[in-house]
């Protein structure tokens, strides 16, 4: 993970997050990451497809692993705007994802919640995932408020 541009790959999960919103999807986005190339995007899909498991990360594993050939993705890193949910994490753990980087945490429904994390913020995660929270959080958590703020007017 040393050697990346953090905020750079965040900005472009940011983008696909604003894809989302296009949609009127929950603003979450994700870019996979690999040799510092971005080879996978995904954005919430789940209201469109109908289809409560086309989260964006679902969606950016299933591109990367075409993308690669392989299902294995030890060697790429995943942005994402949100903290990864429960199911979005065991897909994590499957893919052996080599690191996890987020935006905003989820005190609700963030894998961290569930499980032991005083071990290296794993639990869920496969061991060797090293993960990064709160970069952009700010901007990332801003995306959602506003989504569900314009959300409660209606």
């Amino acid at each position: 993970m040393e050697g990346l541009n953090h905020e750079k790959y965040m900005r472009a999960a940011i983008n696909e997050a604003k894809e989302s919103l296009k949609k009127d999807e929950v603003p979450i986005g994700c870019v996979i990451v690999c040799e510092d190339q971005i080879i996978a995007r995904g954005h919430n899909l789940v209201e469109r497809l109908h289809d409560f498991t086309a989260h964006a990360e679902m969606q950016a594993y299933t591109s990367a692993s075409e993308y690669l050939g392989g299902k294995s993705l030890d060697q790429c890193t995943l942005y994402v705007t949100l903290e990864p949910c429960v199911m979005c994490a065991g897909g994590a753990y499957l893919t052996r994802i080599g690191s996890i980087v987020f935006g905003a945490y989820d005190e609700k429904r963030g894998y961290s919640q569930f499980g032991d994390h005083q071990k290296n913020h794993q639990g869920i995660l496969h061991p060797k995932t090293q993960v990064i929270g709160g970069v952009l959080e700010e901007e990332c958590a801003q995306l959602l408020k506003d989504f569900f703020k314009s959300k409660r007017k209606d």
